[in-house]
């Protein structure tokens, strides 16, 4: 066996050993999740749907999960049509400063989220948004905004600037150009960036934590609920249906790139 293969084969087995590393938590919450004991215990002693039942059947839960998916479908709005206006400016306009305009805009995927949960209730208090779903939304929104910038500005590098300049041309206004033929060609960017930004949002828990009450609790902060005062194996049933709409997310955006590719 030659220095190449044993190359290979031990960058194989780390690739492995750290993927199993990732995936290990969720291979072990899913058996948890169908367990018949009232508590999270592993291994599972026999099998149950009752706490799957428990979860589509208690208004709480459910007015958490209906709570995260309006924060998180107006987060990913808002994310979205700002991040690409962000997007066409820095990339296709010549706005000053604009190295340092990025990185700004990049800032909440670097400043810790305990940061930015406590800027946001500073503010959000100031001006009555806190306990609000709004409020959660316009806070997730700017934890969405890099990952629509990131992706938006990728698309755009590749996209030829003179189809546009043709498209002006023949007579196109600036919206009409930019409706008919550049925002098809970046649409896949821009549903990309759409899809990180919803996920963000449904899945945050710090920020929610400190700009919800019981009123506007999301799922997420549902199950911090949970574990800390329940512990039985909603959470894992929970989590198991977490994990089931993020690969569905995460498969889109791996669809939405070989398309773009």
């Amino acid at each position: 066996m030659t220095r190449a293969h044993i190359g290979r084969l031990a960058g194989s087995a780390a690739v492995a050993s750290v993927g199993v590393f990732l995936l290990l938590p969720t291979l072990i919450v899913l058996p948890m999740s169908f367990s018949g004991a009232e508590m999270l215990v592993f291994p599972p002693s026999g099998f149950s749907l009752r706490w799957y039942t428990r979860y589509f059947s208690d208004p709480a839960w459910q007015a958490a999960t209906w709570h995260s998916l309006v924060v998180a479908i107006a987060a990913a709005l808002i994310a979205t049509v700002l991040g690409t206006s962000a997007a066409m400016a820095l990339v296709r306009g010549r706005v000053p400063l604009a190295g340092m305009l990025r990185s700004l805009l990049l800032l909440p995927m670097i400043v810790p989220a305990i940061v930015t949960a406590v800027a946001a209730f500073r503010v959000f208090s100031v001006v009555g948004l806190t306990d609000t779903l709004p409020g959660l939304a316009l806070a997730h929104a700017l934890l969405g905004l890099p990952f629509v910038v990131i992706n938006v500005s990728a698309v755009l590098r590749r996209t030829d600037p003179r189809i546009e300049a043709a498209a002006r041309s023949l007579g196109a206004t600036p919206w009409l150009a930019f409706r008919r033929v550049t925002l098809p060609l970046i649409l896949p960017g821009v549903a990309a960036g759409a899809v990180f930004a919803f996920l963000t949002s449904f899945d945050e828990v710090v920020v929610a934590l400190f700009l919800t009450g019981i009123d506007s609790a999301t799922l997420p902060v549902q199950m911090w609920s949970g574990i800390r005062f329940e512990i039985n194996p909603v959470v894992a049933a929970v989590s198991v249906l977490l994990v089931a709409l993020s690969t569905a997310g995460f498969g889109l955006f791996a669809a939405l790139r070989r398309r773009d590719a």
